[in-house]
């Protein structure tokens, strides 16, 4: 395999995550969670739960070093402006991290909370039918100032571009993996068992 044709990170991620972001998308699709408000109030707390839990990653300097801006793309604020637009109580829960997760692990979470960016953009158009807009109720699916696709193409370079090592690879994979079953868990849909890499 040539150096052009070997998959990038961001790539590798995609695929070892496939088949749980597949199951994810349909499950949460097959509840109509957004045909009516009824149906996305739990989608938006099990967002509020994700985001609350990995909201100390945006505030740690290893990965704000790595990746400019990353305080500010932080959406706990923006899911908790829209739980109060519509009346709901975020679920007490102290957050699942407190900023301890390895580098390259916090990668992989951090990889699936920004690729969320991407289907945001549909979501929006969705959640529009029923009221709902980046100024109520929808705020965290509003698109970043530059635009959704570029928005993720700044983060995929930097991502892309970190030196890590043969092992640190594994643990990105591993995080992402482990994000995806925590997104899962929230929302008390079965994720997929992992595929082994050999």
């Amino acid at each position: 395999m040539t150096a052009s044709s070997t998959p990038s990170r961001v790539q590798r991620l995609r695929d070892a995550t496939h088949e749980a972001h597949a199951t994810l998308d349909k499950a949460l699709m097959d509840r109509d969670s957004f045909a009516s408000l009824a149906g996305y109030a739990p989608f938006l707390t099990m967002q509020h739960a994700f985001h609350r839990d990995i909201d100390a990653l945006y505030a740690d300097r290893a990965l704000g070093a790595a990746f400019p801006g990353l305080a500010a793309r932080r959406r706990l604020p923006l899911l908790e402006q829209d739980l109060a637009d519509l009346g709901l109580t975020p679920v007490p829960a102290a957050p699942a991290f407190d900023g301890s997760l390895p580098f390259a692990t916090a990668l992989g979470w951090l990889y699936v909370a920004e690729g969320s960016n991407l289907g945001a953009a549909v979501l929006r158009k969705l959640v529009a039918r029923i009221g709902l807009s980046d100024t109520f109720g929808a705020r965290h699916l509003a698109p970043a100032q530059e635009g959704p696709a570029a928005h993720w193409r700044a983060f995929v370079e930097v991502l892309d571009a970190l030196p890590l090592s043969p092992e640190e690879e594994a643990q990105a994979i591993a995080g992402a993996r482990a994000a995806f079953a925590h997104v899962a868990a929230l929302a008390h849909i079965t994720a997929p068992a992992p595929v082994a890499q050999g």
